[in-house]
């Protein structure tokens, strides 16, 4: 049969507790909890949330292995392996009970997730990929609604400034591990087992670097302090998070470089508020406009508007601007203008004049539905 390939995580990740489903379950009891779970913890829905959105992978992750029942077998197998002790959980007559099939096993992930440390077969550590990292940038509500660049400095492990990452001295190149052909492993044949061990030679690099950088002696990184420019797209909101591949802490010459995560913080405006993709503003107007009507200002993020506002509008009633909300992708939202009668304090003696003259001359009271006066 074909080789078989076990994951590291599969023996430290309880995929069944995850989903909340026995270990029995058929594949129709697989797919309604993950359904329900994903549903719940989907990241439209929890904004911002990022517990919400761990717990999303970790569903789907379970999901992915045991929604297919092939990966699910394999699984069961190796978590088998892991409870019972390397060898112990093979049975008789072949490996993964399969008579006389060939498995190829990772044996530094396999003893390194059963037992926490690294096989001594292995000469040297596989490199790592660079940590993720995380910062927060504060911008006003004008320039989250228009876009911005920001610096944002980065103190830490990153790629080494003279070689650029690579480890080797500048003018030269890594070679090519001749005793892994550079996939940083070496297959060893034992009997029913393959064993798949880190290179020793290249220490799971797949490179060799024949004449290393004096400024980083071979590693690829150095510390110091870095600037990222951040791009911040126009109308992002509050506590959004963006994604920057490749910017996070250096791995070292030959592995990959982490990701850098932003937070964006939004400082509230004194005059517009958000609503999804729709700005919303109150806006004052006084009595005679509320009733008569009239054409009034209305401010937007790019200049003002004229609204018309009716006669006989009540205070409270919200009005629609088309297209004059936050950016989104394909267009903008709109903005929701709520009107708010404007009533003073105090009043001029015309003013109280003429406020007692409108009411002698109201008839009905506002308040005959209620049958009082």
């Amino acid at each position: 049969m074909a080789a078989e390939e076990f994951r590291r995580e599969w023996f430290e990740k309880d995929y069944y507790a995850v989903l909340g489903v026995p270990k029995n379950a058929d594949q129709a009891a697989i797919k309604k909890a993950y359904r329900k779970l994903a549903q719940q913890h989907h990241p439209d829905a929890n904004a911002g949330n990022t517990a919400a959105e761990d717990r999303f992978k970790e569903v789907s992750a379970a999901n992915d292995v045991l929604g297919d029942p092939q990966k699910r077998a394999a699984y069961d197998r190796a978590r088998e392996m892991g409870a019972t002790g390397f060898g112990a959980g093979f049975p008789r007559g072949g490996v993964g009970g399969y008579p006389g099939g060939a498995q190829t096993i990772d044996l530094e992930d396999l003893l390194g997730g059963m037992f926490g440390g690294r096989p001594r077969s292995s000469g040297a550590a596989r490199p790592r990929r660079g940590s993720d990292l995380e910062t927060q940038v504060r911008l006003s509500f004008a320039d989250a609604m228009a876009g911005v660049t920001v610096p944002v400095s980065l103190a830490g492990p990153a790629a080494c400034g003279t070689c650029r990452g690579s480890g080797a001295a500048p003018g030269t190149q890594p070679a090519t591990c001749g005793d892994c052909a550079g996939s940083g492993q070496r297959v060893v044949n034992q009997g029913v087992f393959q064993m798949a061990q880190t290179c020793a030679r290249c220490g799971g690099s797949g490179r060799i670097v024949a004449n290393p950088c004096a400024t980083c002696r071979g590693t690829g990184t150095q510390r110091r302090t870095r600037t990222v420019q951040i791009k911040i797209p126009a109308g992002v909101r509050d506590a959004a998070r963006i994604k920057l591949a490749g910017k996070g802490e250096s791995g070292g010459a030959g592995a990959t470089p982490g990701d850098l995560y932003v937070r964006v913080k939004v400082e509230p405006d004194e005059v517009f508020g958000r609503r999804g993709d729709d700005l919303v503003l109150t806006l004052p107007v006084t009595y005679p406009e509320a009733a008569l009507g009239a054409h009034v200002q209305v401010p937007t993020m790019n200049g003002a508007v004229t609204l018309k506002v009716p006669a006989g509008t009540a205070s409270g009633k919200t009005f629609r601007v088309k297209g004059k909300g936050a950016p989104r992708k394909g267009g903008h939202g709109d903005l929701l203008v709520t009107v708010e009668v404007d009533v003073p304090a105090k009043f001029s003696r015309e003013e109280k004049k003429l406020l007692e003259q409108l009411q002698d001359a109201r008839k009905e009271s506002p308040r005959r539905d209620l049958g009082v006066a």
